[in-house]
């Protein structure tokens, strides 16, 4: 009797592994946000024309995600050793994802023009990076373009 018991809990165990409901590969949903991601590259289209505005020489990036806020940092790896390149840019709000729409509250910003804005994009993962990709517009700044940004999860 005694080995019936595990027996009945391994076979529970693997039935509800076996047949947990999964979702199609390649989509934000499979994916748990929470952790820290590096920015590989940027992209900002603007009139049909595409710049890339990352990566920058001697500057590095991260966006951090935990269940309901995100929080991003720049800045250049000398360390602000060099006043013509020293740079830090921060930024942090509340997020909500729904399947591969993400939509950011953006609360605190060092350009601070930009806080208490709402942003829409859609994410999608390919393989360990997760790319981000949205309409920026903040019409008091002059500011509408579409950017494409791809980060690798770090932890």
């Amino acid at each position: 009797m005694n080995i019936r018991i595990p027996a009945f809990i391994g076979i529970i165990a693997w039935t509800a592994v076996s047949c947990a409901d999964t979702k199609s590969p390649g989509t934000a949903a499979d994916l748990s946000l929470t952790g820290t991601w590096k920015l590989a590259y940027s992209k900002m289209i603007k009139n049909g024309d595409t710049t890339d505005t990352y990566p920058v020489k001697g500057q590095e990036m991260i966006k951090i995600f935990n269940g309901s806020h995100f929080a991003f940092f720049q800045h250049d790896v000398s360390k602000g050793s060099d006043s013509s390149t020293a740079i830090f840019g921060s930024g942090a709000g509340t997020y909500v994802l729904s399947g591969n729409k993400y939509e950011e509250h953006l609360q605190y910003c060092s350009f601070r023009s930009w806080e208490d804005k709402h942003f829409t994009f859609s994410l999608s993962l390919q393989h360990d990076t997760l790319i981000q990709r949205g309409i920026e517009k903040i019409d008091s700044l002059n500011v509408n373009h579409e950017i494409i940004e791809a980060y690798i999860r770090l932890r």
